[in-house]
């Protein structure tokens, strides 16, 4: 895993790749945050932001050695004075498209009601919705198909965020049913096809 390094100077970096951003949130689905960071490194420069509760499912010495991980530590790390660069603003400038996976109930309620109390929110609140932002939702059953979910689902979709939706099986919790995260390769495909579907970037897909 790299180290954290200023966003700029990383903008000079193979500027013919698509700029991803991977983000993670507080779920037992962020044991695969690993994987979909290796799989969108194959053909895109990938940075990674996550929360502090994802950190605890998030091994980050197993991260490619390519991928920076930033953390709510790192938001105001190398802020010393007025116009030096504030991350969560400069990860929004940088990404050409944002995924997030997991998505917890806890962090789809904050985007829902528009709080940024960490970096991964505060990214998404100022983000520019003229470029994708994918989620992908991993929760418990029940949280799942609580009433909140439903509506907090619809404000999300209303703001421009594409979910790719959870999947039905057997859980970490071990309960059955629906809510958790897609396979990281689904995600990977999903976020793919955008890519080559949108030709509103500075770069084009290879197939």
């Amino acid at each position: 895993m790299g180290t954290s390094e200023p966003v700029h100077e990383s903008l000079m970096l193979e500027p013919s790749k698509p700029r991803v951003l991977l983000a993670a949130s507080g779920s037992v689905a962020a044991i695969k945050f690993e994987s979909l960071c290796r799989i969108f490194s194959e053909w895109a420069e990938v940075r990674a932001v996550a929360t502090k509760s994802s950190l605890h499912f998030v091994d980050r010495s197993s991260l490619p050695s390519d991928v920076v991980l930033y953390t709510d530590d790192d938001e105001w790390y190398s802020w010393k004075k007025i116009g030096d660069e504030v991350l969560h603003i400069e990860l929004r400038k940088w990404a050409d498209i944002m995924v997030i996976a997991p998505l917890s109930a806890n962090t789809l309620a904050k985007i829902a009601g528009g709080l940024c109390d960490n970096l991964l929110t505060c990214i998404v609140r100022a983000w520019d919705y003229k470029k994708p932002l994918f989620a992908a939702p991993a929760m418990n059953t029940f949280m799942w198909s609580n009433p909140f979910t439903g509506r907090h689902i619809e404000i999300i979709n209303q703001l421009g965020i594409s979910l790719v939706p959870p999947i039905t099986k057997r859980l970490a919790c071990g309960d059955y049913g629906n809510g958790a995260m897609a396979e990281p390769s689904q995600i990977h495909t999903t976020v793919r096809l955008a890519c080559k579907t949108l030709n509103i970037w500075h770069w084009q897909v290879q197939p």
